[in-house]
C-alpha cells in the first residue's frame, strides 16, 4: 500500500512538471525564418492575426483581452486582422476604419458577437455600416474612413504581413518577429504567449 501512494505521488509530481514545463519549440511554438522586422525595437511585439468570424479566435479574445491588461509595460500588442479570401476583406477595412476614427476598441468586443453569437450578416459595406451606427458610431462617417486610402493602405499591408509570416490560421499569434504560436487551445496559448514573451523579454535586457 505504501509503495502504491509513493508511486502515486511521483505519477503527480511528474504530471505537474509536465504541465508546467518550459515552452518548447516545435511542440509550443514555431520559429520564424527568417524573423521579422517589428515596428519597434525598444518594445517585444505580440501580433494577433485574426478574423472576428473565426471561433477559436472568438474563444481567445477574452482570454486575450485580460491578458493585454496586464502585461509588461513594454510590451506591445497589435491586432492584425487576417484575409484569406475576399470574403474576409470588409472586416479588415472595418477594423482599420474603426482605428483611424479612435472606436475600434469601442466595437471589438460587439463585432466579435456580430459573427459569433448573434450570427449578423456582415458580409458588405451597407450592412457594416448600420452595424456601427447602432453602436454609436457615425454611419457616415465610417463610409469615408471605410474607403479612405489610408484604410486601403493598411489592408494591403496586413496582407502583405500575413504572406511575410505565411500565416496558414487564425488565431496567430507572433512574438517578436520570431516565435509563432497556433493551434493550441486558448489557455494554452495564452500560457505559452506570456513564457515566450518573458523569454524575448530577457532577450531585450528584461526592461518593464
Amino acid at each position: 500500500m505504501k509503495l502504491i501512494k509513493q508511486l502515486f505521488v511521483l505519477l503527480v509530481l511528474l504530471c505537474a512538471t509536465q504541465a508546467f514545463a518550459a515552452p518548447e519549440v516545435g511542440r509550443d511554438y514555431k520559429l520564424v525564418q527568417p524573423a521579422q522586422p517589428t515596428h519597434d525595437s525598444n518594445k517585444v511585439e505580440v501580433l494577433e492575426f485574426f478574423f472576428y468570424g473565426c471561433s477559436h479566435c472568438y474563444h481567445l479574445h477574452p482570454l486575450l483581452s485580460a491578458w493585454e491588461k496586464k502585461m509588461p509595460k513594454n510590451v506591445e500588442l497589435i491586432y492584425v486582422p487576417t484575409i484569406f479570401n475576399p470574403g474576409w476583406e470588409p472586416m479588415a477595412n472595418t477594423y482599420y476604419a474603426l482605428e483611424l476614427m479612435g472606436k475600434q476598441k469601442q466595437l471589438h468586443d460587439a463585432l466579435f458577437n456580430a459573427w459569433n453569437v448573434d450570427n449578423i450578416d456582415l458580409g458588405d459595406e451597407a450592412r457594416i455600416a448600420a452595424f456601427v451606427g447602432r453602436h454609436g458610431v457615425d454611419s457616415k462617417s465610417f463610409s469615408d474612413s471605410y474607403q479612405s486610402f489610408s484604410v486601403q493602405s493598411k489592408v494591403m499591408r496586413s496582407k502583405q504581413m500575413a504572406q511575410s509570416y505565411r500565416i496558414s490560421g487564425t488565431p496567430t499569434l507572433i512574438v517578436d518577429g520570431k516565435y509563432m504560436i497556433s493551434g493550441l487551445q486558448p489557455e494554452d496559448a495564452i500560457r505559452v504567449l506570456g513564457e515566450v514573451v518573458e523569454m524575448a523579454r530577457k532577450e531585450h535586457g528584461g526592461k518593464r
